[in-house]
Parts: C-alpha cells; sequence; structure tokens
C-alpha cells in the first residue's frame, strides 16, 4: 500500500532506512513487473531534496523502487526556482504528501562555502551560486555560535526546510490544510543511518502515561 498521509510517508522511510542500515533490505518495487505497472503514472508518497553527493542515493538509503520518491538534487540540497517548481509539481499534480530535505555529515557544499567566506574569496564559476544560497545558513550559525561542521550542516538543513516553506506558497498551503508535511534529514556517510533535524509541522508528542493509581498517596 502507497503511504498517503505525511506520518505513514514518514514511517515508511525510516523503516526502510533501518533495514538499509541493519543490512537487510528488501529492494522493493525494482522487480519487472512493478516497472511494467508505473510505466502509465507515477504516485510517489515522498519528495527528496537531496545533496548531489554521489554516496546519497535516496532510493538505496530508504531501501525503495521504482515510483515511491521524487528526487531532486542539488550541490548542497541549494534550492532555486526550479527545485521549488519541482517540488510543487510532486505535491500538487501528483499528491505527494512528504517533502524531505535530504543532507549529509562532512557536506563539500557548506565546506566550499565556509572556506569561502573565511577568505573572502569566491569561488570561480557557477559554483559561486552554490556558495551564495549556502551562505544564509552560515551566518545563522555564526548567530547561534555553531562552529562544528556538522552541527553547521544541520542549521543548514533546516535552513533549507524554512527557505522552502517561505518560497513556496503551494507548498506552505498544502502544510498548513495538513496534506503535506515537511521534513528535514541528514544522513551518516559511515554509519547509513538518518536522523531528523527538522520538521514542519512539528511531531504531534506522545501522550502520558496515565498514573498508576497503585502509586496515588
Amino acid at each position: 500500500m502507497i503511504p498517503s498521509t505525511p506520518e505513514e510517508a514518514l514511517a515508511e522511510l525510516r523503516a526502510g532506512n533501518h533495514r538499509f542500515v541493519t543490512g537487510v533490505p528488501q529492494h522493493p518495487n525494482q522487480d519487472a513487473g512493478h516497472r511494467a505497472a508505473v510505466a502509465e503514472g507515477q504516485h510517489p508518497f515522498a519528495v527528496i531534496v537531496g545533496c548531489s553527493d554521489s554516496r546519497l542515493a535516496a532510493e538505496i538509503i530508504f531501501d525503495r523502487g521504482l515510483g515511491d520518491l521524487f528526487v531532486v538534487r542539488t550541490a548542497g540540497h541549494t534550492a532555486g526556482p526550479e527545485v521549488l517548481g519541482s517540488v510543487e509539481y510532486a505535491v500538487t499534480v501528483l499528491g505527494t504528501p512528504l517533502v524531505v530535505v535530504l543532507g549529509h555529515d562532512s557536506c563539500g557544499a557548506v565546506q566550499a562555502a565556509r572556506e569561502a567566506v573565511r577568505t573572502g574569496s569566491a569561488p570561480a564559476g557557477h559554483l559561486g551560486a552554490v556558495v551564495d544560497a549556502v551562505s544564509p545558513s552560515l551566518l545563522r550559525a555564526a548567530r547561534q555560535e555553531v562552529t562544528d561542521l556538522d552541527g553547521i550542516i544541520d542549521i543548514h538543513i533546516a535552513q533549507t526546510v524554512e527557505t522552502l516553506l517561505a518560497r513556496s506558497t503551494v507548498l506552505a498551503e498544502r502544510v498548513a490544510a495538513g496534506a503535506c508535511a515537511v521534513a528535514g534529514m541528514s544522513y551518516r556517510l559511515s554509519g547509513g543511518e538518518v536522523r531528523t533535524v527538522a520538521q514542519s509541522p512539528a511531531p504531534v508528542p506522545a501522550p502520558a502515561a496515565p498514573a498508576d493509581p497503585a502509586l496515588a498517596g
């Protein structure tokens, strides 16, 4: 069954990542029969706005197959107009209930931006656009006095989540209506596990366990 709610979609991604990390992937929806079944149309349950890093292959990390994930990748998961348009297409035309910003530790785009800020020299060519897109996250990290690279990367992931919602009225309206959610996740290159860094709307806390009457005084 295809997940139809943000909660179901997020749970499916977490389950798939657990299979990947523990070495028991199922490789679902990768057979010839499913390939033929999705040829007529797609119904992905999650959009992955991921970094272009060659080690960050979403279908492998989340143990999914053809037609499951709508993947958009740029260096440092920067979100320009084309990325925003792709996300809006997925959540409106395809009805995808979850958008995930997928970053990772030791991100080269963040390192390049930090080096450019440190030296005051912009990189050549179009790499400068990537640095410009990452720079607001560096400023935010500086304000929060976060200096370690992975801490800055977490801030950049959260910043991208906020950027998607701020720049796309279409996405923000879908989230406000409860039809979609946006989550920021960070992937660890060595261990393979994914953890949630940011989420909108915020997850609902689990209800507290009822008090034991025997303990009441």
